[in-house]
């Protein structure tokens, strides 16, 4: 009877439910809102939201039938100084590998409160299962709206273009799960928003309200994509405290430090009460570094922000560039020595593929801070090592899709079955301040680059030996780009037959000038405003 009920809760009063607003506190201050998901192994899941006040015991109702969810988890309700709301956690465990299962959590259809279905998720698939499946991968996305990206932004959109947030709610069937390494929501950003007089100005002392309101609008807006595609997210230097490590006011000459953050909103503290990432599962630390596999591929998250070790003072730690004072998170060389394990211990006749994600590049069109040598220096050798198929960098804002690089220079191979890992850099999510531009001349490796247009990433796997990433334009769902890697690899089963693209050709026009080609798109481009022109 138990199952019945609580399935009748769901769709009760549906004709009478309001709907929710991003970014409003709700009248009933259990009300479950910013539901996301994150794989907790092969077989468990981990459900989380939020709510303006703690639940003693947050509880999950789940099972394979709609009209039966009488199988139940229950987990924590956590919070931190400053914060709005209470993030509660539960970890369904012993659940069957790639299966379909309905879930609701406490408080769902309270009284007064906003209208909230029974939603849906799907586990992971095991290791050596090669059906074909694509992922979401999205970096450097932040608040749509007036309260961040919008058409007066600084990094103005048009208004006849869906958001990049709309667009993987759009083709939300078409992926498996949405990794997002790096800078959410971009809370820290209400300053300079304010300073630029782009926000209703606040005194700086209450500045921690904005802040909050950034964040909760933020996972508000990801709710249609979250709440029923796991969200697997990684550490950026806009998580590590209220104010990216310093804003200055130019017109009063006042240049604010971390010391302006207020207890709580510091040391990545909103970023690690948030999320709750397969850490535990894969021997990692937090939301900071931490795999699992997901059929075929073998996915790893690693941390540009902190905890370099091996004598590097990382970006975000105390005294190093970034300013940001935060970490270390784990023992000295803890990071690297347990990637070394990780990636030593993939069994690649299982998981053929393996793929990293990391915030920061080291290889990119640009120079100066944004180029993480001493990432570089930390990471390369054990990527190279272990041959790491792919690895996927944001931070910079715009999109580069590269050569297979080893130690500076392009694999001679190109696509075609490389020993060097192919490096691909997407900050093109978009947030306030919009695209940066890249710089010319460009490195050698550099295959195809645009620095106009709002994006995400789009990873296929056809089999153990090919796979395409693709370029989506959110603003309108075309690709722009396009790609398709062969390796090699020993595979548990035979892979179905898939015919590789010459996907990138470097030419020249009748004046010598530089042409990067895609085959899949046909586009023929010198500048990124031809670029644009051919879309």
């Amino acid at each position: 009877m138990r199952s019945i009920f609580v399935v009748a809760l769901a769709f009760a009063g549906h004709a009478l439910a309001q709907i929710n607003v991003p970014g409003a506190v709700p009248v009933n201050k259990v009300e479950p809102l910013q539901h996301r998901l994150a794989y907790a192994g092969t077989t468990g899941m981990t459900v989380s939201w939020n709510t303006y006040e703690k639940i003693e015991q947050p509880t999950v109702y789940y099972g394979t039938d709609s009209w039966d969810l009488s199988s139940y988890a229950t987990g924590e309700s956590v919070t931190f100084q400053t914060s709005w709301t209470w993030s509660n956690h539960v970890k369904i465990t012993g659940l069957k590998s790639n299966t379909k299962y309905y879930y609701m959590v406490s408080h769902t259809n309270c009284y007064n409160c906003s209208e909230l279905p029974a939603y849906t998720f799907t586990t992971a698939r095991e290791a050596g299962d090669l059906t074909p499946y694509t992922t979401a991968v999205v970096i450097d996305l932040g608040v749509m709206g007036e309260d961040g990206l919008s058409t007066t932004s600084a990094g103005a959109m048009s208004a006849e273009d869906s958001t990049t947030i709309q667009s993987l709610a759009r083709f939300i069937d078409g992926y498996d799960f949405v990794w997002h390494p790096g800078d959410i929501a971009y809370a820290d950003y209400w300053l300079k928003e304010q300073i630029q007089k782009y926000l209703k100005p606040v005194a700086v002392e209450e500045g921690y309200e904005v802040y909050n309101r950034l964040l909760n609008k933020y996972y508000d807006q990801m709710q249609p994509v979250t709440a029923t595609r796991p969200y697997m997210v990684g550490p950026g230097n806009h998580e590590a405290n209220c104010d990216n490590g310093g804003t200055t006011d130019k017109e009063k000459n006042i240049t604010y430090t971390v010391e302006l953050c207020m207890e709580g909103q510091t040391n990545f503290t909103a970023y690690r009460d948030h999320f709750r990432m397969p850490s535990t599962e894969s021997g990692g630390v937090d939301n900071f570094w931490y795999s699992w596999d997901h059929g075929m591929v073998h996915y790893v998250q690693i941390d540009t922000e902190t905890d370099l070790g091996h004598g590097y003072i990382a970006p975000d730690e105390p005294g190093g560039t970034g300013k940001e004072n935060s970490g270390p998170f784990g023992l000295l060389n803890q990071q690297t020595d347990w990637l070394e394990k990780d990636l030593a211990s993939v069994d690649r006749t299982k998981t053929p593929w393996v793929i990293v994600s990391a915030h920061r590049p080291y290889y990119a069109a640009q120079q100066g801070a944004n180029i993480c040598t001493s990432c570089r220096d930390v990471f390369e050798p054990i990527l190279l090592k272990h041959n790491v198929d792919l690895v996927l960098f944001g931070h910079i804002h715009f999109y580069e899709r590269n050569a297979p690089i080893a130690n500076g220079v392009a694999d001679p191979n190109e696509l075609n079955n490389p020993s060097a890992p192919w490096y691909i850099l997407n900050g093109a999510g978009g947030h306030y301040d919009g695209i940066d531009t890249y710089d010319e001349p460009l490195p050698d490796y550099v295959r195809f680059i645009q620095d106009t247009t709002y994006g995400w990433s789009k990873l296929t796997f056809h089999n153990c030996t090919h796979m395409t990433h693709e370029f989506i334009v959110s603003g309108n769902g075309t690709v722009l780009d396009s790609a398709t890697l062969y390796k090699n690899h020993t595979c548990a089963m035979k892979p179905s037959n898939y015919t590789a693209t010459n996907s990138t050709a470097p030419i020249t026009d009748e004046n010598g000038s530089s042409i990067l080609k895609t085959s899949s798109t046909l586009l023929f481009v010198v500048v990124a405003t031809v670029l644009m022109l051919s879309l």
